[in-house]
Formats: structure tokens, C-alpha cells, sequence
């Protein structure tokens, strides 16, 4: 006999099997259960989640003569001709490979006939974003009055792409990304039975490899059954061709202390590994994601997947790593990522390290930031503004003062200091969601904390007018995303700088302009 897939294998064939999809398995079963199955399903999310299997398992069920709470008996002969494949009723099609208007052309002029031997015909269409927009056309008149006998399952990774039209005739079920303690709980089950052991490490990884994923996992744990019938973390890193942990953080630690040369070849001695380039990358990201984590989630309760041992192992690092560093080698490396797609990717690798080593070879923004970030650290650590120059605003509606013509020297005795604010962008991001016009304006912009007062930088000079507006919406817009992201509320301020000229460093005199400011 062929040997099977364990993927395949362990298939679940009752919705009680399905795994970590339990908020739409309950809902289906209700439903069997009371006899309001619908005649159209929409089951959205990312590949290995159960979609397929539970859109097999609902054939079965609506079809069972001797269903089980909502789940299907296996027993009966309906159940046991749809798993053999031999029920003509149930009807897979791939859209991938038929996606053309004439494909749906004739299963519409099929579904009219009654089923041969079931109560129900079932046609299953999976990957169903790549139907063409004929082929959906043609649809939308059977699934909008489809026959009595008829039950439609629709399965897609890309909801997106489906017309509201098809959207609003069915009922949408999301599959979430499976959760890696049940993943790993799944592959220890699993193990046992197939006579396997895996360390609870290994089975960790293979989780974190799958990405919420159970037939990615489980595919990978095939693999390194094929290689050992004891599975550590070595096992899954040589079948995965992944970087260890110890690597990515040595060259974690090589980029943090600009070594440029000792880490290119860390690189070499990877590629001569046969460390797959992407994989590294990957890793590589997952690396500095736990790492800012760690710098901004506080507690026991961090998303992070890793051994006890691991995680000791980042929060020593991150303790040396400043956010700001963190989140540019995110940007560098997920920059590296698209490139990598159709370039050589051993030397996309090796510029993305010297780009991280060294941030004067990189012409992203982030990268700029954190060199005037330097000269700031090397030139005025402690910028500040004398409480006397800020103008009072009515706590109740805090408007922004008429624009003063004149610079204020701030004054540096007994002030409280004036800090750039790393989250901007974040609160950018809730406000282009929420005030899509503000966001525009506020392109290019920066904020700055002192005090109470939240200070915004912004280029644009309609960005006074709106503030100043007596429609207050776009302040509230401004302080509720800011709410958000801070957990405080701030008043506003304009952030002003002064034109001076200078024959400095531009990075310099970009520094020094931020020690004269107004508020007002």
C-alpha cells in the first residue's frame, strides 16, 4: 500500500476533529442541528486553516441519514460513499483550472437536475477568486435563486477579490490562523501514534514554520519523520533548511555592533550550509519582530513563540538594541523580501546586512532617521521649552492660539523635556482610516511630546486651517487616535522650526534646527 501523507491521513472527518476552528465548527453544527443550513457557504481565510475538510465534512453532514449532534456518523451509506469518493453527488471543482464563464456555464445547466442518490447536491468550489469576472457573472443568478437540492460551498484565500455581488448571496464563515499551542498539541498527538518523538522545542518551531497553518505543520513533520524518528530542533532546522536561533541571534548581535565584515561572513558560512537565503531572511525578521516585542509589550503575556531558553536569550539582547534600530532592520529586510522574489538572493542577503550595519548606505527614510537621531544623541540630549511659552488652552475645547510671528528662544532651566514620538505613524495609520483627509495632509509629518501637549510637525500649511477650524472633528480625529496608541489624552500644539542658515552637515543642521521651536 502507498504510503500516505500525514496531512492526508489525519484529515478530520467530523466537525468535533477540526482544530482551532471551534467559532465557526459550533455555528455549523447548530445549524444541522435546528435545519437552517443555508443553500450558499463562504469560507475565507489562509491555506492549511480546514476550509476544504470542513466543506467536505458539511457534504457529509447534510447528507447523513444518522447524523451525530450536527456531525456526520461516518456509518451510514451516504457517508461512507462520499468518503470513498464514489457519491456523484458531491462535486469538486478547482477554479484555479476552471475559471472560464463556459465551465460555470454548465454547472449552472447541471444543478437543476435532481441529486442520484442524496438529499442534497453539493458542489464545493475551491480557490473561487480566480473564477473570471464571465464566470462570476454567471453565478450570480444560481446562487441567488439556486434549486431546493442544491448546496453551494465557496473556499478562497483571497477574499478580497470577490464581487460584493457574490459576497452579500452567501454566508461567510472567516477561518482563523490556527493557534501554535494547538498546533503543537496536534503534532504531539499525532507523533505518538505514529510512533514518533518529537521534542516539545521541535514541535514549537514546526509551529512558528507553519504560520497557523495544520497542513503546512503537519507536512513538515512528515519530512522530518522521513529523516529521524526522534525530532529535535536541529532536525527541523536541516529539513527546513533554517538558520538555528544561535545564528540569527550572533548575527543579530554582529549588526547591533556594526560589524560588517564578521557578519558577511556569517553569511558565507550559512550559504555554504545550504541555509536557504529566503528562509534566512524570514527567520531573520521573526528575529528583530521578537525583539521589538519585547522592547514594547511588557509582561508574561508577549506573543512570541519560543523555548524558555530563546526567550531569555532576546530579552538579554533586546535590552542593548534601541526600538528605532529594530524597526529599520525590519524595514531593510522586508524591502530585501520582494526583491528576493526574482534577484539573486545571496547577495540581496549580503547588501541588506551591510544596509543594516551601516544606515548611510541606505536611502530609506527610517534610515535617516535613526542617523539625525545620532547627531540629536551627540548634540542636544535634552531639548526643552521653558513652561512660560506655552499658551493656556480650555480644557473643555482646547483651541490652537492665533500663529505668533516671533521665534521663541526656549529657555533650558527647570523645563520639562521635549521628546520625539516614535508612534506617530501608528496614530497616522488609525487617522487615515478615520479621516482620510487629515492623513493626507499630515503626510510627511512628525510629532513631539512635552508635557501635556502633544506638538505636530506638519508641512503643509493647510494643516493650521483645519486645526483651526471651528469644526472640530479633525482635532478629535487627531486626539482619539492618539488616545489609542498612548493610552493618554494630550492637548495640541503646532511644532515650529526655525530657518537659519548654516554650512553644517545637512543631517547637522536638520538637528540643530529642532532646538528652536513655538508653541502656539
Amino acid at each position: 500500500m502507498a504510503y500516505q501523507a500525514l496531512y492526508r491521513k489525519y484529515r478530520p472527518q467530523t466537525f468535533s476533529e477540526v482544530v482551532g476552528q471551534e467559532h465557526i465548527t459550533e455555528t455549523l453544527k447548530n445549524q444541522l442541528c435546528d435545519g437552517k443550513n443555508v443553500h450558499a457557504y463562504l469560507f475565507s481565510g489562509t491555506r492549511g486553516t480546514g476550509k476544504t475538510s470542513c466543506a467536505k465534512i458539511l457534504a457529509k453532514a447534510v447528507n447523513c441519514t444518522n447524523s451525530n449532534n450536527g456531525d456526520p456518523c461516518l456509518e451510514c451509506e451516504s457517508c461512507k460513499n462520499i468518503a470513498s469518493g464514489e457519491n456523484t453527488d458531491i462535486i469538486e471543482i478547482d477554479a484555479a483550472s476552471n475559471n472560464s464563464v463556459d465551465s460555470i456555464r454548465e454547472l449552472r445547466d447541471l444543478v437543476n437536475f435532481t441529486p442520484s442518490n442524496s438529499k442534497y447536491r453539493v458542489y464545493i468550489i475551491d480557490e473561487v477568486h480566480m473564477l473570471s469576472i464571465s464566470a462570476f457573472n454567471a453565478l450570480l443568478k444560481t446562487l441567488e435563486e439556486p434549486p431546493a437540492h442544491v448546496i453551494f460551498i465557496l473556499a478562497t484565500t483571497e477574499i478580497h477579490k470577490l464581487p460584493a455581488t457574490i459576497l452579500s448571496r452567501c454566508q461567510r464563515f472567516d477561518f482563523r490562523r490556527i493557534e501554535n499551542e494547538k498546533i503543537c498539541n496536534r503534532i504531539q498527538f499525532i507523533a505518538q501514534n505514529e510512533g514518533l518523538s518529537v521534542t516539545d522545542d521541535a514541535a514549537m518551531l514546526i509551529a512558528a514554520a507553519a504560520d497557523g497553518g495544520m497542513r503546512d505543520a503537519l507536512s513538515i513533520l512528515d519530512l522530518c519523520a522521513a529523516s529521524s524518528s526522534a525530532i529535535d530542533e536541529a532536525t527541523v532546522e536541516n529539513v527546513c533548511a533554517m538558520a538555528g536561533n544561535e545564528y540569527l541571534t550572533e548575527l543579530a548581535e554582529k549588526i547591533k555592533n556594526h560589524e560588517m565584515q564578521e557578519a558577511l561572513l556569517l553569511i558565507e558560512k550559512l550559504h555554504n550550509s545550504s541555509v536557504d537565503m529566503l528562509r534566512l531572511l524570514s527567520g531573520l525578521i521573526s528575529h528583530y519582530r521578537d525583539l521589538m516585542i519585547i522592547k514594547t509589550v511588557k509582561g508574561k503575556n508577549r506573543p512570541i513563540v519560543c523555548s524558555t531558553k530563546q526567550l531569555s536569550l532576546l530579552e538579554e539582547q533586546a535590552k542593548d538594541y534601541d526600538i528605532r534600530d529594530i524597526m529599520y532592520c525590519i524595514s531593510v529586510l522586508q524591502s530585501a523580501s520582494a526583491a528576493m522574489q526574482s534577484g539573486n538572493r545571496r547577495c540581496e542577503m549580503e547588501m541588506s546586512v551591510i544596509r543594516m550595519c551601516d544606515p548611510k548606505l541606505s536611502n530609506d527614510i527610517t534610515a535617516l532617521e535613526r542617523r539625525i537621531a545620532a547627531i540629536e544623541n551627540g548634540t542636544s540630549n535634552n531639548i526643552a521649552i521653558s513652561k512660560t511659552d506655552i499658551v493656556k488652552t480650555n480644557d473643555a475645547n482646547e483651541e490652537l492660539p492665533v500663529e505668533k510671528e516671533e521665534t521663541i528662544t526656549p529657555v533650558t532651566t527647570s523645563d520639562s523635556e521635549i521628546n520625539k514620538l516614535a508612534e506617530w505613524r501608528e496614530i497616522l495609520g488609525i487617522i487615515k482610516n478615520e479621516a482620510p483627509l487629515l492623513w493626507g495632509v499630515l503626510t510627511d509629518s512628525s510629532a513631539y511630546i512635552k508635557g501635556e501637549f502633544l506638538l505636530i510637525d506638519a508641512p503643509n500649511p493647510q494643516f493650521r486651517t483645519m486645526i483651526k477650524s471651528e469644526n472640530a472633528q479633525y482635532k478629535d480625529s487627531i486626539r482619539k487616535a492618539a488616545l489609542k496608541v498612548l493610552g493618554k489624552t494630550y492637548k495640541l500644539g503646532p511644532y515650529t522650526k526655525t530657518n537659519t542658515a548654516s554650512n553644517v552637515d545637512p543631517l547637522q543642521e536638520i538637528a540643530n534646527k529642532l532646538k528652536n521651536f513655538e508653541i502656539n
